[in-house]
């Protein structure tokens, strides 16, 4: 006897509402793979490709949604999606939201669809566009909100990048999504402040980018030190370098810029954190206690 050896969750059909850059590489993956798939697009003519390929197109937001339970919204910001969706009918829909936005925005726009009755998946991906479809690549995308929601779709939704749950509340895909971004961008900072540095010396950035990436990489074991101090509440425990000798170096970092002729815009601020640390006593400590300065100074 013949087995059917395909997947009917591979087979589920879905609605794309967004065909920028992001919602196109994501439409194109799951058409590859198998999916019935309905477009829509404020713009018609980014549409068109994705017809020859076998997409239905929707004249309107409405209609694509009305065509499948599933609804991935892809669009350029949180009040798009607002716009788009304005009376349009949610009930029974399954909506599963990849828009990147701010926490709170995920949990208003949770409550939003759950008062049209909706059931919400919020998702922050963690991929760019070439990325998408590409298992290799290692993308991946977060999802909080709706556990069943999750559940019933994640084959569906693992066909163009991988799956990280990350729990029921609503808001906790974007919060990862933007805490790691944000540790990226303060990667580039001390990125850029080093090859600034060379910049009008005779040493090739070719030559550096190879010492930059190894040493980078050596230091990120420290992240695993400072989780384990911010749940013991000892910042002095394993301490490698503690901060009043880090903060004694300080004035070398800073003099060493202006000898370069080079702004210390990206690293003072940090160390005024290291600085105003030390101040309250925490000398022994590593530089964890810093986390808790910026707590502070948010809420002050």
């Amino acid at each position: 006897m013949a087995h059917n050896t395909v997947d009917p969750a591979a087979k589920t059909p879905l609605t794309l509402l967004g065909l920028g850059a992001m919602g196109t590489a994501l439409a194109r993956t799951w058409l590859a793979a198998g999916h019935p798939l309905t477009v829509w697009n404020r713009t018609p003519a980014r549409a068109e490709p994705l017809a020859a390929e076998g997409a239905a197109v929707a004249a309107t937001a409405a209609g694509a949604v009305a065509a499948n339970r599933l609804l991935v919204v892809c669009l350029l910001d949180d009040a798009s999606v607002g716009a788009a969706l304005d009376g349009v009918d949610l009930t029974g829909k399954d909506v599963v939201n990849l828009v990147t936005g701010t926490p709170g925005q995920a949990r208003a726009r949770a409550e939003w669809a759950r008062a049209r009755g909706a059931r919400y998946l919020d998702g922050g991906i963690m991929a760019v566009p070439p990325m998408i479809g590409v298992p290799a690549a290692g993308p991946y995308v977060f999802y909080s909100g709706s556990a069943a929601l999750f559940e019933e779709h994640r084959a569906t939704l693992a066909v163009p990048a991988g799956t990280t749950w990350v729990g029921e509340d609503d808001g906790f895909a974007a919060l990862h999504d933007v805490a790691l971004l944000s540790a990226m961008y303060g990667m580039f900072a001390g990125v850029a402040h080093a090859f600034a540095l060379f910049r009008d010396e005779a040493v090739a950035p070719a030559d550096l980018a190879p010492l930059l990436t190894s040493w980078i990489t050596a230091m990120s074991g420290s992240v695993a030190r400072t989780a384990e101090q911010l749940e013991s509440g000892d910042y002095t425990r394993d301490v490698v370098s503690n901060l009043a000798m880090q903060v004694a170096g300080t004035p070398t970092f800073l003099r060493t810029a202006e000898e370069q002729g080079v702004s210390p815009e990206l690293i003072d601020p940090y160390f005024r954190l290291m600085r105003r640390r030390l101040a309250e006593g925490g000398g022994d400590e590593d530089l964890t206690g810093v986390i808790d300065l910026l707590r502070g100074a948010a809420r002050a």
